[in-house]
């Protein structure tokens, strides 16, 4: 198990140093650091002085190391646009995505495994027909064309839910959330499903595949010609052995849905990284892209490093071969 862990970090370290370079080649070599910090009406002593104070005049090997160095500290340098450091800003907008990708997850997970067992278990019903079919929508449309369109019929049209913003928010300590108010989980709503939906069917999908093959194992009809009941084979022997790759493609969305919150943010004007990412775009904010690159893939290194555990835990297989091995 410890050597297990040891290689997953070794893999993971490597990971966060390949992302933390295109972050520094996209914070020195993306125009000219100096040129937007200071304004035109500097002069040529004034630049030189700036590039010299802020090391781009050394080796690029030393300036990565510092980078790195930095960034390890949580200093991602000043916002061009804002004039603010940007690990505030970061760890201001934090909370609100990663609310929203704990909703969208939930929800993917909570409809999508039982759909998918149902689904698989009942393949030739009329509602098993039914929930495939409408399941194309989650994996045909795009991302934006959904949440347009729940805006248009839940806020415009109805007027049920707000149409944009995260609602009212309570602060506790370094952490505000909308979880604790009506208004936050009103705006949370049509954000959380339009981000969790594709998800969600790609899970139902994977669930229903995995469950026709389990069904059709030897074991799942040795169970049967012991006499198990149906509640013991579907739950007590086949879902553990579907969950297997479950697990591993959930934590892999898990992931994703966080990249994959730029649009939603956008399009629902949720104020989190996602939206702020979009906001340095436009301005060219280089210290805020190269941030929100580094924490993205900080979240997929740890989600990915928890979904190799539990892999490694639910599957006998892996920890046999691990002790073989030793």
């Amino acid at each position: 198990m410890l050597a297990f862990i040891t290689q997953r970090l070794g893999q993971a370290i490597l990971v966060l140093l390949v992302v933390a370079l295109a972050s520094f080649a996209l914070f020195n070599y993306v125009g000219d650091p100096v040129s937007n910090m200071v304004g035109q009406e500097a002069t040529v002593e004034d630049r030189e002085a700036l590039r010299e104070r802020l090391g781009l005049n050394d080796p690029w090997v030393v300036q990565f190391g510092r980078f790195v160095s930095n960034a390890l500290h949580g200093d991602f340098g000043i916002s061009y646009r804002l004039q603010r450091p940007v690990d505030q800003l970061i760890a201001e907008r934090m909370p609100a995505t990663l609310e929203l990708v704990f909703a969208s997850a939930v929800l993917a997970l909570a409809v999508g495994i039982p759909l998918g067992v149902y689904t698989g278990l009942n393949r030739d019903s009329l509602i098993s027909r039914f929930i495939l079919t409408a399941s194309l929508v989650g994996v045909s449309l795009p991302t934006f064309v959904i949440g347009i369109f729940l805006i248009y019929l839940f806020a415009v049209t109805l007027g049920w839910l707000p149409s944009y913003g995260r609602g009212d928010v309570v602060q506790l300590g370094y952490w505000n959330t909308g979880f604790l108010t009506v208004t936050g989980w009103q705006a949370i709503i049509m954000p959380a499903i339009t981000l969790g939906l594709y998800q969600l069917t790609l899970i139902l999908r994977l669930t229903r595949a995995e469950m026709l093959e389990v069904m059709r194992t030897d074991y799942i009809k040795f169970a049967r010609a012991r006499g198990l009941g149906r509640r013991a084979i579907h739950f007590g022997h086949a879902l553990k052995n579907t969950l297997v790759p479950v697990i591993t493609i959930a934590g892999v969305q898990i992931g994703l849905l966080i990249a994959f919150s730029i649009i939603t943010e956008t399009v629902f004007q949720w104020p989190g990284m996602g939206f702020l990412f979009i906001q340095a775009v436009q301005f060219a904010d280089i210290p805020i892209m190269a941030a929100y690159l580094v924490m993205v893939a900080l979240f997929f290194v740890v989600i990915n490093l928890i979904v190799d555990i539990l892999y490694f835990v639910v599957d006998p297989r892996l920890r046999a071969q691990s002790a073989g091995r030793a």
